[in-house]
């Protein structure tokens, strides 16, 4: 990235709360099976929507749709829950996060990236998904789950140093945005 670029969306992300973010090489993904395993035996959106597997693609062609970018901006924000047992009640807190995503997404748009985002958990924008009937309704809105591409997010971070356990009922909220220059 072009270091006057990289300068000028430094000045922008200090006005967001970001707890941390970094910059990273696109050859530090990894892609895993077992991480959409964990999406189909565990996760009641899996086969619900549209920001999740399977109709996020296979494994391969979110592999392939990934590395076709330059570079990656993964970042966290956090939010204090009252149960973070309840996973239900803890997905409503996630709106604040998605909305920065959008906006960060915004600012690379603005200094001439492309841009693809993926974020937290499985897409909430309508009440009931499209999915499998008819196509998304809100594509520009909605951002697949990271983990719906087979990426751990959370051994990402730690080859980062970016923390995530703060204990407590303090949620951590992922984005990674994939980056080339249009």
């Amino acid at each position: 990235m072009i270091d006057k670029k990289k300068t000028q969306i430094e000045k922008l992300l200090q006005e967001f709360p970001l707890a941390q973010y970094a910059y990273i090489r696109m050859e530090e993904l990894e892609f895993s099976e077992r991480v959409r395993y964990i999406c189909e035996t565990e996760c009641p959106r899996y086969d619900t929507s549209w920001a999740c597997p399977p109709a996020v693609g296979t494994l391969e062609e979110c592999q392939a749709r990934c590395l076709s970018y330059e570079e990656g901006f993964l970042f966290t924000t956090f939010s204090e829950v009252p149960d973070i047992a309840n996973l239900e009640e803890t997905l409503t807190y996630r709106a604040d996060h998605e909305e920065i995503t959008r906006q960060i997404c915004g600012i690379f748009k603005e200094q001439g990236f492309e841009v693809m985002a993926l974020s937290t958990e499985s897409c909430a924008i309508c009440d009931q998904c499209a999915y499998p009937h008819a196509p998304c309704r809100r594509p520009e809105y909605m951002f697949p789950c990271v983990e719906s591409y087979g990426i751990l997010v959370t051994d990402l971070a730690e080859k980062y140093g970016i923390e995530f356990l703060y204990g407590g009922n303090v949620v951590t909220w992922f984005s990674l945005i994939l980056l080339r220059e249009d």
